[in-house]
């Protein structure tokens, strides 16, 4: 029904507004009587062999929503009822901020891929967590910052700490995002000084906490391999708990869109299948190099159950899902936790 009514009347409208027009229309419908039920008996899935343990938390199943879908935690209620395992909130940022001019968002149907130039536009980590002190669902969330984009890079540890501190008490890990291509200079802080000093400021304020929370770095897909290199070599030495692979690509060489339009577009980050190939690459790599030594969320171009079982053989503990659901529907997390919980049956492998 996705495929065959919403998706085209939602591709009539132009990207950004056919997204605050599901969120909208999600929030008044999913919470109306009976309707529930109804979603989560469509929607839901459940089995004891999806359920796993990474970086001391207890995931229901390892597909969970990538951050950017719902930056400002408000339909988080509404996606757990579709299935997801986990749901990663943000970027947010200390203060709002509009983000860069529209039109930013931009579909690629014949690359079933998207561009986006969104700048890290949400409400403010403030806002958020009024929300997030409402919610009703036990559903792991995690928590995906960033800083302002009138912070200099000199002074960007000062938007993670206040991001980190603000929003401790209401996620269940955290996200440092270096990797968005959309907020200037931001990749300058995957270099290694820039990113161990970062890296370092959060673990140590997390471990002056109580019970201190798993902390995750987001990557490019874009980096060398010497910059990988430095990537395993940063988390190992700093221990924090884990990577995830990838954010969106400035490469559009596997792009099949008529180029015209592709330099109409302008600039923006790429998601969607074209990026599967190569954040299955990083995932590989980064498990091979550092012979497993810490998870890995894998994310990039997951569209049916075997793109994430390439991505959990490649290496990841956990995938998240965005554009995929974009092309395939809401019916996606099911089609691979039921996936999944085929292939694990059949294997009888820990991954």
């Amino acid at each position: 029904m996705y495929k065959s009514l919403v998706k085209p009347l939602l591709f009539k409208k132009n990207a950004e507004d056919a997204h605050h027009f599901t969120f909208d229309l999600i929030k008044k419908s999913f919470n109306l009587p009976l309707v529930k039920n109804a979603i989560e008996g469509i929607y839901g899935y459940q089995n004891p062999i999806l359920e796993r343990e990474v970086f001391g938390l207890r995931f229901k199943n390892p597909v969970g929503l990538a951050a950017g879908f719902d930056k400002d935690a408000k339909l988080i209620d509404e996606m757990a009822m579709l299935g997801f395992g986990f749901i990663e909130i943000g970027t947010l940022t200390p203060k709002p901020q509009e983000g860069n001019p529209k039109p930013r968002l931009f579909r690629l149907p014949s690359d079933d891929s998207l561009i986006n130039r969104m700048g890290f536009n949400n409400g403010g980590v403030d806002d958020a967590i009024i929300r997030l002190k409402e919610r009703n669902s036990d559903v792991l969330i995690g928590g995906n910052i960033g800083k302002n984009k009138v912070t200099s890079n000199e002074k960007a540890v000062d938007d993670y700490l206040y991001c980190f501190e603000t929003l401790f008490p209401y996620v269940d890990y955290f996200v440092v995002n270096v990797s968005s291509p959309n907020t200037p200079n931001l990749r300058d802080l995957q270099e290694k000084e820039p990113l161990k000093k970062l890296l370092m400021a959060v673990k140590r304020a997390n471990l002056r906490k109580q019970k201190p929370k798993p902390i995750l770095l987001k990557i490019a897909p874009d980096l060398t391999v010497g910059q990988l290199d430095d990537i395993v070599e940063i988390v190992l030495e700093t221990k924090i708990d884990g990577v995830i692979a990838t954010n969106t690509t400035i490469d559009r060489s596997s792009l099949t869109t008529d180029v015209k339009q592709i330099q109409e577009i302008g600039a923006g980050g790429v998601s969607g299948k074209v990026l599967a190939k190569r954040s299955t690459e990083v995932i590989r790599f980064l498990a091979k190099q550092s012979n497993n030594a810490f998870p890995i969320i894998g994310v990039g171009g997951i569209f049916s159950a075997q793109d994430a079982i390439d991505k959990l053989e490649a290496g990841a503990s956990l995938v998240q899902i965005y554009s995929g659901m974009i092309y395939e529907g809401p019916g996606l997390v099911k089609k691979i936790n039921k996936g999944l919980a085929k292939y694990l049956s059949g294997k009888k492998v820990k991954i």
